[in-house]
């Protein structure tokens, strides 16, 4: 019988993704402005989407929609900040970016 500590030492396991998981997250990045949004927070994190769109040069209503598919991805965490939203890359959005640049 295991004793309490091996039981506490053990990683939890986490749950395999579906393919209809990964499908999701893929098509959360997939688009050119989706990474090139992904490639802005990577340099400069917690923007707000008026300063995505400018720094970009996009209308801030496309941006929106694009930020809005890479944070149901999990790409991009929310941060409020008084009166503004602030954006930044999640842990998952730094791996699939790195992992987009090996594709270069």
């Amino acid at each position: 019988m295991p004793s309490t500590t091996d039981i506490q030492t053990k990683p939890p396991k986490q749950r395999k993704k579906s393919f209809r998981d990964l499908e999701r997250m893929v098509r959360g990045f997939s688009n050119h402005r989706r990474i090139e949004v992904m490639e802005l927070l990577s340099q400069k994190p917690e923007l707000s989407i008026m300063d995505i769109s400018h720094e970009l040069n996009v209308h801030f209503k496309t941006i929106s929609e694009h930020v809005r598919r890479l944070a149901i991805a999990g790409i991009v965490i929310k941060r409020n900040q008084g009166k503004e939203v602030c954006h930044a890359l999640t842990n998952r959005g730094n791996i699939i970016l790195t992992f987009l640049r090996t594709l270069e």
